[in-house]
């Protein structure tokens, strides 16, 4: 099982690059599930036609016994989605939420009644506080991806989640797997960010250029890679797709 985690701020384009990455993934004969680490809860939507889940935390707050079956939903190509989900507005902590739902997901047997081949985690990461910085360990994820542009922001952003992941050195949390630039053709984008991964020994994975195709898939509620499949867009996904798997796992 290969377990991996995707960080970067707040709409930068994780969930979108998730969504497509499972489905590449899924497409190449791997069991796939994808779990969305953001309170608003909206990572699997363009697995599920727009539609929402029911998130883990939303269920455990009516107090009444649920099964795996009932926050584990079956989406597009067969990719296994649930949502963490968090606290109502204004209560609570959003980074608890996340560690609830995932110990939660693993009590009712997740990993072993499922036996996925890939394990996707969509994680917010403007913030690195104790709950959000769960799935960096490693009973969760092995790598963490981080996802950025050359925008200082972002850069900022990238930064700091790469220096809370080196502050677990030596405790048995996931490796650094790389960055992953979402270009948005800012002067010297490219440089940045490959002098960010420099920083921390890290190499640039994969890069995605800026597209109106994603606004394009987005209205019509669908992964690019299922709208303009043979676009260098595609292209570029599923390059990235390849980087991120074992080399026995990658097409010949």
């Amino acid at each position: 099982m290969i377990k991996l985690a995707f960080y970067g701020k707040g709409g930068i384009g994780k969930s979108t690059l998730v969504s497509n990455l499972a489905l590449l993934l899924a497409e190449r004969g791997l069991r796939v599930v994808q779990i969305g680490c953001d309170p608003k809860a909206d990572s699997t939507r363009f697995l599920r036609e727009g539609k929402s889940l029911p998130t883990v935390m939303d269920k455990i707050r009516e107090r009444v016994p649920f099964a795996l079956s009932d926050v584990l939903i079956r989406g597009r190509e067969g990719v296994l989605l649930a949502e963490a989900g968090g606290p109502l507005p204004g209560r609570g902590c959003a980074g608890r939420g996340i560690i609830t739902a995932l110990e939660k997901l693993e009590e009712l047997g997740l990993y072993e009644t499922c036996r996925p081949d890939v394990v996707l985690y969509d994680v917010l990461g403007d913030v690195v506080c104790g709950g959000f910085a769960m799935p960096m360990r490693s009973s969760y994820a092995e790598r963490v991806y981080i996802l950025t542009s050359g925008e200082a922001m972002s850069v900022y952003a990238a930064a700091n989640i790469a220096m809370a992941l080196k502050s677990f050195e030596g405790r048995g949390y996931a490796d650094l797997g790389g960055f992953i630039l979402n270009r948005r053709d800012v002067p010297r984008e490219e440089e940045r960010v490959r002098d960010l991964a420099a920083d921390f020994g890290a190499e640039v994975t994969g890069a995605l250029s800026r597209s109106p195709k994603y606004q394009e898939a987005e209205e019509a509620g669908l992964p690019l890679v299922l709208l303009a499949p043979e676009s260098p867009e595609a292209g570029e996904l599923s390059a990235l797709a390849d980087a991120i798997l074992p080399p026995e796992e990658r097409k010949g």
